[in-house]
């Protein structure tokens, strides 16, 4: 049975897990108090540098993981030449020096945005797009239906052969700027599973934030089966990681923390001001 590892994507939006006052730079650390698995989201929305990556190593223990977020330039989220992807690219395995030299880096994600469909250009696009990361273990997860419509197999052989992890993906199910949850392995080092929320009314259309198209607080039965299939795939995978990117309020602490409960490992730490 592989180990579970619990987290949340991204760590400074949880403002409930801090204590009052707590200064923005200790967050990371008091972060890894409770959990042992953060995504770093930071390096989808900007360039991250060394210098960042080395203050994040130095704030955990040594047995803490990154998991990172490839730049959106990268997975086609924002427009940009091939001279900028490459740049953009080559930036950003430059700044994961120091957690690869500490032995920190769990995967690279690639989330590719909805309107990437399934075609054969498509694949031979993400091919060569992973050739540019020098070997790094990477994670993948779609947006459009088309990847798994019909037999999903041929999507799940396909990442198999490139060496890249399945991220099995929580989600709404509306429409085809969604994916089932589609519980298999593709690296048996690793499987990856990202909890989005259900709230199907939230999930298209323009939001303040990202935070109001996660706005779904998980149920204790359903943190229950969820942990019920992060253990299957732990039967065949040395590792699983469990994240929750239902990023509103504090719906993504309480729900990873609820999680680590079922898993029968009692968070550390706190909410703040109040236990809910």
């Amino acid at each position: 049975m592989g180990e579970v590892r619990v987290g949340t994507c991204a760590w400074s939006d949880h403002e409930g897990l801090y204590p009052p006052g707590l200064a923005p730079g200790l967050r990371l650390f008091h972060y890894a108090q409770q959990f042992d698995l953060v995504e770093a989201d930071v390096s989808f929305y900007r360039p991250i540098t060394a210098a960042m990556t080395a203050r994040w190593v130095r704030s955990t223990p040594s047995g803490f993981i990154f998991d990172l977020k490839a730049p959106g330039p990268v997975t086609g989220h924002r427009p940009a030449d091939q001279e900028q992807r490459a740049g953009a690219l080559e930036a950003f395995v430059a700044a994961l020096e120091p957690i690869l030299a500490a032995g920190r880096l769990g995967a690279v994600l690639l989330q590719f945005p909805p309107w990437t469909t399934d075609t054969a250009a498509t694949r031979d696009a993400i091919e060569t797009l992973v050739r540019g990361f020098r070997g790094l273990r990477l994670a993948v997860e779609f947006r459009h239906a088309s990847w798994f419509s019909g037999s999903p197999r041929r999507t799940l052989d396909w990442l198999e052969g490139q060496g890249l992890v399945h991220v099995v993906a929580d989600e709404p199910q509306v429409g085809q700027g969604c994916v089932p949850r589609v519980e298999a392995v593709t690296c048996r080092e690793l499987s990856i599973m990202r909890l989005h929320g259900r709230n199907a009314a939230t999930w298209y259309g323009r939001h303040a934030t990202s935070g109001e198209r996660f706005r779904y607080r998980y149920s204790r039965e359903e943190i229950g089966e969820l942990v019920e299939v992060a253990r299957r795939l732990a039967r065949q995978a040395t590792e699983v990681h469990l994240l929750f990117n239902n990023n509103y309020g504090n719906y993504a602490v309480e729900g990873a923390r609820a999680a680590l409960l079922a898993l029968g490992r009692p968070p550390g730490g706190t909410l703040f001001p109040d236990e809910r």
